[in-house]
């Protein structure tokens, strides 16, 4: 083979990997984008939901779309707990245990057994959107802030 010969068909080869490698890279790009549209999707539902429940506690709707001020409200406001509980939710572990208590104060808060605090811990989003659309009413927070626990 000659040298021409050659740098053509290494020219045909780049053509070719270029060619698949866009195609790669388009594919990778589509499925980023309909991950973060499924992504979008998922947060506004769920910020719905908890503005729901928020409006029947009497705080504004909006601040449930608010990440990290979301905590916050629900945290300091509606469950009575101090300020720096948010800072536990940073902890490994210690979050995981701090998550459960607020559940069980969020089913206390409305009325609500441990059962009901159970279905918080492990299916969140529904039943958070029974407290939201049904019945239940907010009773107050249940935690005094001035107890560390």
């Amino acid at each position: 083979m000659e040298a021409a010969e050659i740098e053509a068909i290494m020219g045909e080869l780049d053509a070719a990997n270029a060619a698949a490698a866009g195609g790669g890279i388009a594919a990778a790009l589509a499925g980023l984008l309909v991950s973060l549209i499924f992504g979008l999707v998922i947060y506004v539902v769920a910020a719905f939901i908890l503005g729901k429940v928020f409006v029947k506690a009497g705080q504004p709707m909006w601040a449930a779309f608010v990440p990290i001020y979301n905590i916050y409200i629900l945290t300091t406001q509606i469950l009575g707990r101090p300020w720096w509980w948010i800072l536990l939710l940073l902890l490994p572990i210690v979050d995981i245990v701090i998550l459960i208590i607020l559940m069980i104060d969020l089913a206390k808060a409305f009325g609500k057994d441990i059962g009901f605090a159970i279905g918080l811990i492990l299916l969140s989003i529904i039943f958070m959107a029974i407290l939201g659309f049904g019945d239940a009413q907010y009773q107050g927070p249940v935690a005094d802030p001035n107890k560390l626990f």
